[in-house]
């Protein structure tokens, strides 16, 4: 393993300097580019998609739980599998209830969505000790729909806003490598008006491993950190302050 050099504190400080100025602009490069996602366009979801939860089925409405956006990871769980991805798991193991509990006081909801039964979601996550909202779409469009679920004989390959072709041009194929369907991971996100549901942005691929805390959660939404209002869980007055773009 590589050790950083050794130099006197002088020298160390004019590093420090340097790579502050980089920093710096790296936070202003990313607060332009949060504004930018903030200012997508959005389309309203109309497909009747149902999920199955511990309580029964439930539309995606239901999946807000009454709050004004939705972060929805979508968890690679085939329903053939016994356990879940290790990789989503690993990702999974970081969400505290103090990272929901900071969502939820910006009005936003966090769950996750797997193609598994729900009773095999259910089991993994007692195994696993978590408490986030988690539900199945076993039997429904949703993970063809949003390019999570590879199968060539329900939709042409498409994954990170690339086709089967594109992605063989720029060398990353690999996505498609393997029996099919085929399981992939991202995060999606969604706002709620007047009982619609808007699909405002996803990520795949490299771009999913962009989470941290809930900053970094809220960054990605609609709505981004609200740290504008004087009254953070308001709703519709609320959702037209933030973005005065929105379309009712």
């Amino acid at each position: 393993m590589s050790l950083p050099e050794v130099v006197s504190r002088e020298e160390w400080l004019d590093a420090r300097k340097a790579l502050l100025a980089d920093e710096k602009e790296l936070t202003r490069r990313r607060d332009a580019l949060n504004a930018e996602r903030r200012r997508l366009p959005m389309v309203e979801i109309e497909k009747d998609y149902a999920f199955t939860g511990p309580q029964g089925e439930v539309g995606l409405l239901d999946l807000f739980e009454g709050r004004n956006q939705l972060i929805l990871g979508h968890f690679m769980f085939d329903p053939s599998w016994e356990d879940g991805c290790s990789s989503c798991s690993a990702g999974a193991d970081e969400i505290s209830d103090g990272l929901l509990e900071h969502l939820h006081a910006r009005d936003t909801t966090l769950v996750h969505v797997s193609r598994a039964p729900i009773e095999k979601l259910e089991r993994y996550k007692a195994k696993k000790g978590w408490n986030f909202p988690w539900y199945s779409s076993f039997g429904s469009d949703f993970n063809y729909d949003f390019r999570v679920t590879m199968d060539e004989s329900v939709l042409p390959l498409n994954y990170n806003y690339k086709s089967r072709s594109e992605h063989e041009q720029s060398g990353t194929a690999y996505y498609f490598d393997g029996e099919q369907p085929m399981e992939q991971p991202g995060t999606s996100f969604f706002l709620r008006h007047d009982d619609r549901a808007f699909h405002t942005y996803s990520t795949f691929g490299r771009g999913a491993e962009q989470f941290g805390g809930s900053y970094y959660y809220l960054d990605l939404t609609a709505l981004g950190r609200q740290e504008e209002w004087e009254e953070p869980k308001g709703r519709a007055a609320s959702a037209h302050a933030a973005r005065p773009d929105f379309a009712a």
